[in-house]
């Protein structure tokens, strides 16, 4: 059946692919990109990523773009429900225009309120409109069975790399008083530490994934290793054009969009922070764990245990271990 743009989604996302995504359009791209072909995947893939190029290009100049023949895009809009390439390549133009509205709005207000000589202040504008956008991207289902997976999972392994790993070791951080085991795959790490940690992972457990543009390879092939030991997969990424969002068993979106950086971080962490929060409210159990950890912790903690000598001119000198403290500990 022929998409119609007047499906598409209408809340307002800041996030032009993810609106794109849930289209009517979108879906039946995605379905391609799920049970296609080699060449209507890659397809669907370029016209999921690129859509506003799309609509600027001829038939022979997105065939060259996804590495197919003219014959095989015809045969693709066809199969998808259009007449024509031309037909589909209008229907791509309808439904960016519904899509774009409110992500131009958004961004003409931070051009106006930031201006060309305060960067600063449109990198922030735009980190609350990424927030915004994860905010109504998020499947407040798929995040409870999430939470659930991870309650009862044998270990929890969280994977990133480059800037990323930034992002799954404060995750791991977080989960470690209330999941069984946490192991950071990567850490400081490369590839080979990582793809030895994961040797073992069993349909037991559950691997969060995290990868934004730029996105790396071997992410990717490590969470595909998971999904065929029957582990689940947790995406955390961008887009539902991202190669981890067709691997995983559950995906969690964090727009990063920034007019300067190739990526940001800034609703990655706000998806992070709501996840171990829900994480932690989801059980009583969860109280004592975390009143566990700060015990374990309170004595390196300042304010608690601490002696403070002032000097003669009434300023604090740093905090000093008592004498209880530094004592050796008896043979």
């Amino acid at each position: 059946m022929k998409p119609n743009a007047s499906s598409a989604s209408q809340r307002d996302y800041a996030s032009p692919e993810i609106a794109f995504a849930e289209s009517a359009l979108g879906r039946a791209l995605l379905m391609v990109l799920s049970d296609g072909s080699a060449s209507h995947r890659a397809i669907a893939d370029y016209l999921l990523r690129n859509h506003v190029r799309v609509t600027a290009l001829g038939i022979g100049e997105l065939a060259e773009s996804c590495g197919v023949s003219a014959a095989t895009i015809s045969r693709f809009a066809r199969d998808i429900g259009f007449k024509n390439y031309s037909a589909m390549r209008n229907e791509v133009a309808t439904t960016l225009q519904s899509v774009l509205q409110p992500v131009d709005k958004l961004r003409n207000n931070i051009g106006r309120k930031a201006g060309p000589m305060a960067p600063a202040l449109e990198s922030l504008d735009y980190a609350a409109a990424n927030v915004k956008s994860c905010s109504q991207a998020l499947d407040m289902r798929d995040l409870e069975h999430i939470v659930t997976a991870l309650t009862r999972a044998r270990a929890v392994y969280v994977l990133g790399f480059g800037l990323s790993s930034q992002l799954a070791g404060m995750l791991a951080l977080h989960l470690q008083p209330f999941c069984q085991q946490v192991i950071e795959v990567a850490g400081q790490g490369g590839t080979e530490i990582a793809a030895g940690h994961l040797a073992n992972i069993t349909s037991r457990d559950v691997l969060v994934v995290i990868s934004f543009p730029r996105y790396s390879a071997d992410v990717i092939r490590l969470a595909q290793f998971a999904r065929e030991r029957e582990a689940c997969v947790v995406s955390m990424t961008d887009s539902p054009a991202s190669a981890l969002a067709k691997i995983a068993t559950y995906v969690l979106y964090a727009h990063s969009s920034h007019p300067v950086l190739p990526s940001s971080a800034s609703a990655a962490i706000a998806l992070i922070e709501a996840l171990v929060v829900t994480l932690m409210v989801s059980n009583r159990d969860n109280v004592a764990k975390a009143a566990r950890l700060t015990d374990a912790i309170s004595a390196w903690l300042a304010g608690t245990d601490t002696d403070f000598s002032s000097t003669h001119d009434g300023k604090r000198r740093l905090p000093v271990r008592s004498k209880k403290q530094l004592r050796k500990p008896q043979e």
